[in-house]
């Protein structure tokens, strides 16, 4: 690796979550000690300009470069996100565009789901080598392995084995010119699309399916479920509930870590969001997939 080559991270988020990417940012700031520039990727899905404005008055630019794309304009031509039945956001398929819009010196990218904290330095997780692999991971530390809690209901008509371990999509290391080399986004988005019924959880069932022993798997306490406490995690995943509602759930150690590094940015003042809020911010999800149920069922 090149000395002080810089690191590079992309996120996806809208409006809604910019509270949990301020506290996400915030904490990569705090804790990276080592001299790398980090290069922050945000794929925006329709962030007001004053909210761009307070994340950038909230970082570092000594430490972040902050680059601001357009959702809608980093989709390469002929490519399109494969409508699912979950009330999860359309950007969580945002990541598989990474390795067409990327710098192509670029070769490698850390990808992070915004509902997340760093408490070591990121550089640790940039000096992972992905050996022969195109993807790093954590596995799934609720479900493990394809036969449990319906990750993978149809494993058997896919001929896997019930014990494949299952991964967590929420932080990836890619390696972004082998990925473009075998066009994976196309083989992962029909995967979605031709196992619908099956696919709980849509993006990680189509990376899970298409890289099916095929990723090397990062210690898990880079990704490390808010769920169950562990003072030694480098990163916490909110995977369940987000710490910015007033309905959090679990662990409260993990929810008052957040709330330290969001309240050393311009979102200082922010007040956790109401039960009826997230339930909105759900239907609202769906609601912005009809689209895509429509051209699915006129293809």
């Amino acid at each position: 690796m090149k000395e002080n080559q810089p690191i590079v991270i992309v996120v996806a988020c809208d409006n809604h979550y910019m509270p949990l990417l301020a506290g996400l940012i915030k904490s990569i700031e705090i804790n990276h000690k080592s001299p790398e520039h980090i290069h922050f990727f945000i794929l925006d899905d329709g962030i007001s300009a004053r909210n761009k404005s307070k994340l950038e008055r909230s970082v570092s630019p000594a430490v972040f470069t902050i680059h601001w794309l357009l959702k809608d304009e980093v989709i390469p031509e002929g490519m399109s996100i494969p409508y699912d039945n979950s009330s999860y956001p359309l950007i969580i398929h945002m990541r598989m565009f990474i390795p067409y819009f990327i710098p192509a010196e670029y070769e490698k990218v850390i990808y992070m789901d915004v509902d997340m904290i760093v408490n070591d330095d990121i550089s640790k997780l940039w000096e992972t080598d992905l050996q022969e692999f195109i993807i790093a991971a954590v596995i799934d530390v609720r479900i493990r392995k394809f036969d449990s809690h319906s990750a993978v209901r149809n494993y058997r008509e896919l001929g896997f084995d019930s014990e494949t371990k299952y991964f967590n999509t929420g932080l990836l290391l890619m390696d972004t010119r082998k990925w473009r080399e075998k066009d994976l986004t196309p083989k992962i988005f029909r995967c979605i699309d031709d196992n619908r019924e099956f696919a709980n959880y849509p993006d990680q069932y189509g990376l899970n399916v298409i890289f099916a022993g095929q990723w090397l798997e990062i210690d898990t306490k880079w990704s490390w479920s808010a769920e169950e406490w562990n003072p030694d995690a480098s990163l916490v995943h909110f995977i369940w509930r987000k710490p910015i509602y007033k309905t959090y759930m679990f662990d409260k150690r993990y929810q008052e870590m957040f709330f330290k590094y969001l309240k050393m940015t311009q979102w200082d003042d922010f007040v956790p969001i109401s039960e009826f809020k997230r339930l909105m911010k759900k239907a609202m999800n769906k609601i912005l997939k009809l689209p895509l149920l429509l051209k699915s069922k006129n293809k």
